[in-house]
């Protein structure tokens, strides 16, 4: 029997109420919007067109590149132009998308995380066989593995959430549409739907920054074998990584893991893993990482150079 829903359209209160603070916060997080896109773009395109790049390490850091443009834009630019609206309002039809991609897109960077976790595993404990086990069709293997990952995930989300009937009210009390804040509005009970929705993010959440801290434990541990060189440049590289690991898992697990009664009152955590960690990540790379930077400036003194000509 289909779901009858009197509410088709949700209204968003945002993130602040003050209409000189939503227009400083329009201006700074356009900015924060722009420089994720660029930053990461200009990630994608150095790893595509740098020969000096093509190490599998390089190939997912691409995918993770695409992943956070994507990731952040599902929410980003809807939450920056509300900023100028007197009325924030989205349909019911569009919040379910937004959910969905939200969800497929987290969960596709998060098995993209454990992914590259694995990468710098085989390339630091089991250096004569790096080349062999990461090879190119295994590399694309992994990538496709973590998008349909999160696309089953993200499923399972929106087929729990579409029978709900939501009969009124209809304001959501966040900047964007996820699962806690709509299911207060379904009017019935969503105690059960509550907890395979807990499994499904919030344990899968914990179980893979487990495994991701196990991991580079094990890296770590073996790193006493190496010479102080190797044992420096592993460290800068996988020092990169579990930055943006402990960035991206630390405020998602403090909301998924939390009661739903508390959950209005967590914008801002909310605001750095979907606005400002997208950021971070190009730049937390890049600065430790010698060899994008120097494909960077090459690629940019190459089209310096064919403008002068």
């Amino acid at each position: 029997m289909a779901t009858q829903n009197n509410v088709t359209e949700l209204i968003i209160t945002g993130l602040f109420q003050d209409p000189e603070v939503q227009k400083v916060c329009f201006v700074f997080f356009l900015c924060v919007y722009l420089a994720t896109v660029l930053g990461n773009g200009l990630i994608l395109v150095t790893v595509s067109v740098s020969k000096n790049l093509g190490s599998p390490m390089y190939f997912f850091l691409s995918y993770l590149s695409l992943v956070e443009i994507c990731y952040s834009s599902t929410v980003v630019p809807k939450f920056v132009t509300d900023l100028l609206a007197k009325i924030k309002t989205i349909t019911l039809k569009g919040c379910l998308a937004q959910i969905f991609f939200f969800h497929f897109l987290g969960v596709t960077e998060i098995l993209l995380l454990t992914v590259m976790a694995y990468d710098r595993y085989v390339a630091i404990c089991k250096p004569l066989y790096y080349t062999t086990i990461m090879s190119r069709p295994v590399c694309h293997r992994l990538v496709a593995g973590s998008w349909l990952g999160g696309f089953f995930h993200s499923i399972i989300q929106i087929f729990i959430t579409i029978p709900l009937p939501f009969c009124g009210p209809n304001v959501i009390d966040h900047y964007f549409c996820d699962l806690h804040p709509l299911f207060q509005l379904a009017c019935t009970d969503t105690f059960m739907v509550g907890i395979i929705m807990f499994v499904n993010s919030g344990l899968f959440s914990v179980f893979s920054f487990l495994f991701l801290v196990a991991s580079y434990v094990v890296i770590l541990v073996n790193l006493r074998n190496q010479s102080a060189e190797g044992r420096r440049k592993a460290l800068s590289t996988c020092a990169s990584h579990i930055t943006v690991v402990v960035l991206f898992f630390g405020p998602a697990i403090f909301l998924y893991l939390r009661p739903a009664s508390t959950y209005t009152e967590d914008k801002l955590v909310a605001v750095f893993y979907t606005v400002i960690t997208p950021m971070l990540n190009p730049i937390i790379y890049t600065l430790r990482n010698a060899e994008v930077k120097n494909a960077i400036r090459k690629l940019w003194g190459k089209k310096i150079t064919s403008r002068m000509e």
